[in-house]
């Protein structure tokens, strides 16, 4: 059985995590909030080769396509995934049935020393935004409302269709918490 994730069959390879920090200072420095959204583009464009790299990790322990899996199953494959492709364990969960959440207390593109006003794994938004969507057979999208680099304990990240995350995003726009938000969708 393989017991690693074949980087070069997969179209991924290992980014250091002192890079991702060192490119994302430098969108921030040159191109201010703004480059929230190239990493998010550059997340979401990398989606597709990593949902393909698990497909294939999970065919080759046998144990089935992503959509075929039973919930449990899933969850902890695709954190077992997670982390062996260095990006961090997590725990997927929902809220209020309005949106899937993934929880995660060692994600790797925060950086707790960063001291973060919001939220900082742009990259992984667009990442899940794509990964999710095409387990959902439908476009998805990712927001992170809190988050190991504004020091919380953990990063979290909210996963749902398009209107319903535009509706979270409003909401909390006006001052209600994501929690309250999501109670209402």
């Amino acid at each position: 059985m393989a017991q690693s994730i074949d980087l070069t069959h997969s179209a991924m390879l290992a980014l250091t995590r002192d890079s991702l920090a060192a490119l994302r200072g430098a969108l921030f420095r040159d191109l201010g909030a703004n480059g929230a959204g190239y990493l998010q583009e550059a997340g979401y464009a990398g989606g597709g080769a990593l949902y393909d790299a698990f497909a294939h990790w999970l065919a080759a322990r046998e144990l089935g396509a992503p959509d075929t899996l039973p919930a449990e199953d899933f969850a902890r494959y695709a954190s077992l995934f997670f982390r062996e492709a260095g990006w961090g364990s997590f725990d997927l969960g929902a809220l209020h049935d309005a949106v899937a959440t993934i929880d995660s207390d060692d994600w790797s593109e925060a950086d707790p020393s960063a001291a973060l006003e919001f939220p900082g794994c742009h990259l992984t938004t667009g990442l899940f935004a794509d990964f999710f969507g095409r387990l959902a057979g439908t476009p998805m999208a990712a927001m992170e409302v809190e988050c190991r680099s504004m020091g919380a304990a953990r990063c979290r990240f909210l996963v749902g269709s398009g209107e319903v995350m535009q509706q979270l995003y409003d909401a909390m726009a006006h001052g209600e918490s994501y929690e309250e938000a999501a109670g209402r969708v």
